[in-house]
């Protein structure tokens, strides 16, 4: 096995965005995780913040504290030769400076691309156009500054506070916008988080001419739609974690009945085939 450089593996990532392939990406949360997704042939790894916040207790929204998750990203990078992507939210950061040290922080986990989104922490609203653009400048100079060609994924969450843009058409607007203002600003994807509508994806992908994330949320067209269309990439944000706990909840449940033992016994996942995971790592 060849282990690729930060560097190469940026460079990796940047391409597979380019490259004509939809990149799917099923959110992990810690290292066998992404062992799981490497072993299954996944050219690239993609943390969810929620997912690692739940499974460590807290909730999202920047609430585990920050060098607890500089911790679980090292580690999951450190598990796989592939590129990992960080969601990172809004940076962690009371301002600007403190967001130019976090990035640097976060490059010296070892990976290869982030999730950067325009709320405000402080707020509860959406970044202003210029603030966020400002802040993207920032991570930029600091991933030229550490020599790593660091993938930014901007995440817009303009259909989260839909009271400022009550219509589809405000809303599809105010993409737009963000959309090149963010290129502008350095960033390499656009991620319109609950974006559903097929006709606006389509504008977006040909008007801003870079790569468009869409997160698998109901009412979205299915996978084969969205790579006809020319979406860049899919994201699964929680969603994993949530079918998961799924399965463990519908066991539990049935066990205090006295029931579902043939679930156990018939697993096809064994200890043996986590040991051999686990060990790809070693």
């Amino acid at each position: 096995m060849i282990n690729k450089t930060q560097k190469e593996k940026a460079e990796l990532f940047h391409n597979l965005h380019h490259n004509g392939r939809m990149l799917v990406l099923p959110n992990i949360w810690d290292p066998l995780g992404a062992l799981l997704m490497k072993s299954l042939n996944y050219p690239a790894i993609a943390t969810a913040s929620a997912s690692v916040a739940y499974t460590n207790g807290y909730n999202d929204g920047e609430k585990i504290p920050f060098p607890e998750l500089l911790t679980i990203l090292k580690k999951i990078t450190t598990s796989v030769d592939v590129p990992v992507t960080a969601d990172i939210e809004s940076g962690y950061a009371a301002n600007n400076n403190q967001l130019f040290e976090n990035i640097k922080l976060l490059l010296d986990t070892g990976i290869a691309g982030i999730n950067f989104e325009d709320t405000n922490m402080k707020t509860n609203n959406l970044q202003s156009i210029e603030d966020q653009c400002n802040k993207i400048r920032l991570i930029r100079k600091a991933s030229d500054e550490s020599g790593i060609p660091l993938f930014i994924n901007a995440r817009t969450d303009v259909f989260l506070y839909p009271n400022n843009y009550p219509t589809l058409d405000e809303q599809t607007e105010e993409l737009l916008k963000r959309g090149f203002a963010y290129k502008e600003a350095g960033a390499d994807g656009f991620f319109p988080v609950l974006l559903k509508e097929e006709e606006v994806i389509i504008k977006l992908i040909t008007q801003l001419k870079m790569p468009v994330n869409i997160v698998t949320v109901p009412g979205i067209p299915d996978l084969k739609t969205l790579s006809n269309i020319g979406v860049a990439r899919v994201s699964l944000g929680p969603s994993l974690l949530k079918i998961a706990i799924r399965s463990m909840k519908e066991l539990a449940i049935q066990l205090k009945d006295h029931k579902g033992l043939s679930l156990i016994t018939e697993n096809e996942i064994t200890s043996d085939y986590l040991k051999t995971l686990v060990g790809k790592s070693k």
